[in-house]
């Protein structure tokens, strides 16, 4: 029997490790945390110095008591929990519930699960850090005086709906998405006209290439355009300088969690979450070091085997040393950035979890290669009968470096045009013109966040960790304030003018596309209402700055430097005051738009309703009942006309007679749909309900209605049951729901009489199968 017991959040870690250790060691796991604050009147002892009260749930009872069990047998239990402040926080609170000491208790800590990081954290072990649980606790007490004081303001202040919530982060992350999108909607593009003239030369072959250069500094008007173009006729063009030097590129630092995100985002348009899921189940199988860190810093170690494989693959011309420093002077969650354990290659067979693996190794081994050298020429090109010069730019690779590897990637509001090559110039040189361009631009907003560009941001403003930004995101979402979606551009007129070599000026109107979103973050008018009301009653709650030095003096405690309570104090006591006065004097939110009246002198609003956004015509005092309409989903109370909010009161429509019986459109819960004869059609994401037509809807009916016919074993009419046959073999249905068949009724169904199909149904009634739990892994605290 083993000695002794190391416990280990995950399952999946617990296998990985027990390969490198010996017979003396058994390895379990705790499946993440096994206790949280008791739910029960907050949890925590406010008049007690914020004394927290923790409970084991009801889900982590069973594997607590099997590690009480675990741990009488063996002489010596070991605690193994991720390295960064949540796990120290877990590693205390299994001390707690397996009545271990924590001063003397082992506590081990890896990068990353390799048999020399286990062996030598075995040889190290230390006992719980408890700076670093202060830190965690102080965080998971402050967020729950803050969810658990401002939700009951925001039920009674907002009302709408009462699964409303607040936080410290997941609040100022809602502000930040919502001031985006009222800049946008507040922005007035403005036009110009952007010159470019294209000339040809000889290139180092004596063959005629085109290459071009930008004019003077943005026109104003299409007038202005006009009078620049008419200036330039019957002119010649020569070179009159050239200015040839050389640049270089360095390559990014390794990945932080912040910077791996967005780049999984930018390169292989995975969302925050769903990276950090692959990056754990990477880590847990001993393919990466720990994905929970803003260190940007390589051990030794890792640099010398990068050595090796950059001078073998590549050429020690290839290779340059960097040691990188860390941005964030409180960087500790973790030691290391996040790199593969092994530098040489591994199979991975999962296609998502390969890519996210090989664009660690490229971003990991690109860090330590040379600069990628350019030669960067700019020309400057007269226009004999304009004081005006153009400059063109290029750029030649002269050697690729880290390129060779690795390009990091950009943001779409970083975009730029790459230069191309020039050809060789001199100075005195004629060019000759083959046409100038002035094409209309309009300037643009700044752009949606994508999930990635918030992570970014909230780094930038020092607004939560490692550990918070995917929960954050996650909260947002789930709990309504935000949406992540796509949306379509509209369209808009723009002019070109063109210059010939014939002195010719062509004028053409052009309509192009813009406004065009996918998986950008847009702000609920949910969210919007709840932001406004609380950077109107909570100001440092919602203070960016504020919330920023909360997050530093976390910080504080884990170093040593600061009391957990003592910090808590120093917040809870105005924001408690504040919560108390907010609740006595502040108004309940209308959350409504006037936006006209109809012709019969009706008023119409736009407003929250219990089951979102909606129009609505007349009031309750009013002799006839008000009408109701939900808006669209790509609609706001903030920005809805009153053409619009009208045109949403045309449902239902009538679209004429299908076989014999009308079809109307309408929108429903779950989307817009047809009625045909009684029975509802789910419309095509294609088919808008406003202007739809018959023609588009027939053959839609008839195609669902076959699809269903074909799926139909039998049907009892009178009792509304169905027999249908499903991907897992045939099944009964009533109404909405659905009841399963054994094996045994499956191979039989076509005999299935009415009286077995309902004893089949009262007994799944009696006896409803239980869910299944999916796996526990370790949740993080935001």
């Amino acid at each position: 029997m083993a000695k002794n017991l190391l416990i280990v959040e995950s399952p999946a870690k617990a296998k990985t490790i027990e390969k490198y250790l010996g017979s003396d060691f058994e390895v379990k796991s705790s499946y993440g945390h096994v206790r949280d604050l008791d739910k029960d009147n907050m949890g925590i002892d406010v008049a007690h110095n914020y004394l927290p009260k923790y409970i084991v749930p009801e889900d982590k009872k069973k594997v607590v008591t099997e590690l009480k069990q675990q741990a009488k047998k063996v002489q010596e239990v070991w605690l193994a929990s991720d390295e960064d402040r949540e796990g120290e926080a877990i590693s205390w609170h299994l001390a707690e519930v397996l009545g271990l000491d924590p001063k003397t208790t082992k506590r081990i800590v890896f990068h990353e699960i390799t048999k020399p990081a286990i062996e030598n954290a075995v040889k190290n072990p230390r006992t719980i850090d408890m700076n670093l649980v202060d830190a965690q606790q102080a965080r998971r007490i402050l967020d729950r005086l803050v969810g658990f004081e401002l939700s009951p303001v925001l039920w009674r202040k907002v009302g709408m709906q009462r699964s409303l919530s607040a936080g410290r982060v997941q609040s100022v992350a809602v502000k930040l998405i919502a001031e985006r999108e009222r800049e946008i909607n507040a922005f007035k593009a403005e036009s110009s006209f952007k010159v470019e003239g294209h000339f040809v030369a000889k290139d180092i072959n004596k063959k005629d290439v085109v290459f071009k250069a930008d004019g003077p500094a943005k026109l104003k008007s299409v007038q202005d355009a006009e009078t620049f173009l008419d200036s330039c006729k019957k002119s010649t063009y020569k070179v009159v300088d050239v200015q040839v030097k050389p640049t270089k590129r360095t390559p990014a630092a390794p990945f932080t969690t912040s910077t791996l995100q967005q780049e999984a985002s930018r390169k292989l348009g995975y969302s925050v979450s769903r990276t950090m899921r692959l990056a754990q189940q990477l880590y847990e199988n001993g393919l990466i070091t720990y994905m929970r860190t803003d260190a940007v810093n390589l051990s030794e170690l890792a640099m010398a085997d990068i050595e090796k494989e950059i001078n073998q693959a590549y050429g020690a011309n290839y290779h340059k040393p960097r040691h990188y420093k860390n941005k964030n002077e409180n960087a500790q969650e973790a030691h290391e950035a996040i790199r593969p354990t092994y530098i040489h290659d591994h199979t991975i067979t999962d296609a998502d979890t390969r890519a996210l693996y090989n664009l660690i190794w490229k971003r990991t081994i690109a860090s330590q290669m040379s600069d990628a050298e350019f030669e960067k020429t700019n020309a400057k090109i007269e226009i004999s009968s304009n004081k005006e010069q153009l400059n063109a730019s290029g750029e030649v690779l002269k050697f690729d470096g880290f390129l060779k590897v690795y390009l990091e990637g950009r943001d779409d509001d970083d975009d730029e045009e790459k230069e191309g090559v020039l050809p060789p110039l001199a100075v005195g040189q004629a060019v000759d013109l083959k046409e100038i361009v002035a094409s209309e631009k309009f300037s643009r907003p700044a752009p949606r966040y994508t999930e990635a560009s918030l992570v970014k941001k909230l780094e930038e403003l020092g607004i939560g960790r490692p550990s918070t930004y995917a929960p954050t995101i996650t909260t947002i979402t789930k709990r309504n304030y935000v949406e992540k979606r796509d949306k379509d551009g509209v369209e808009r007129a723009a002019q070109k003018l063109t210059l010939n070599a014939n002195d010719e000026i062509a004028k053409v109107n052009l309509v192009e596309t813009f406004g065009t979103e996918r998986g950008k973050l847009f702000p609920t008018d949910l969210g919007l209402v709840v932001t406004d009301f609380l950077s109107d009653h909570f100001k440092n709650v919602m203070d960016y700055h504020f919330t920023a030095r909360v997050e530093n003096e976390f910080d504080e405690i884990a170093g040593g430097k600061l009391k957990w309570n003592n910090m808590i104090d120093g917040f809870y006591q105005p924001f408690h005051e504040n919560v108390e006065s907010t609740m006595e004097t502040a108004e309940r939110v209308k959350g409504e738009r006037e936006l006209g009246t109809t012709s019969e002198g009706k008023k119409i609003i736009a407003r929250m309703g219990r089951f979102g956004p909606m129009v609505q015509i007349g009031s309750q005092e009013d002799e006839e009942k008000p009408q109701f309409a939900a808006l669209r989903k790509d609609q706001s109370i903030e920005t809805i006309t009153l053409d619009e909010a009208l045109e949403l009161f045309k449902l239902p429509r009538n679209l004429g007679k299908f076989e014999g019986e009308d079809v109307m459109v309408n929108i429903g819960r779950f989307g817009p749909y047809a009625m045909h004869d009684k029975k509802f059609y789910s419309l095509t994401k294609e088919m808008d309900p406003y202007s739809v037509e018959l023609d588009e809807v027939g053959p839609l009916i008839e195609e669902k209605r076959k699809a269903k016919e074909e799926r139909t074993i039998k049907i009892f009419e009178k009792e509304k049951i169905q027999v249908l046959k499903g991907p897992y073999g045939p099944y009964l249905k009533v109404g909405l729901r659905n009841y399963k068949l054994n094996k045994e009724q499956q191979d039989k169904v076509t005999d299935l009489t009415v009286e077995e199909a309902k004893a089949i149904i009262e007994e799944q009634k009696a006896n409803p199968p239980k869910k299944r739990k999916a796996a526990t892994t370790k949740k993080k605290k935001a």
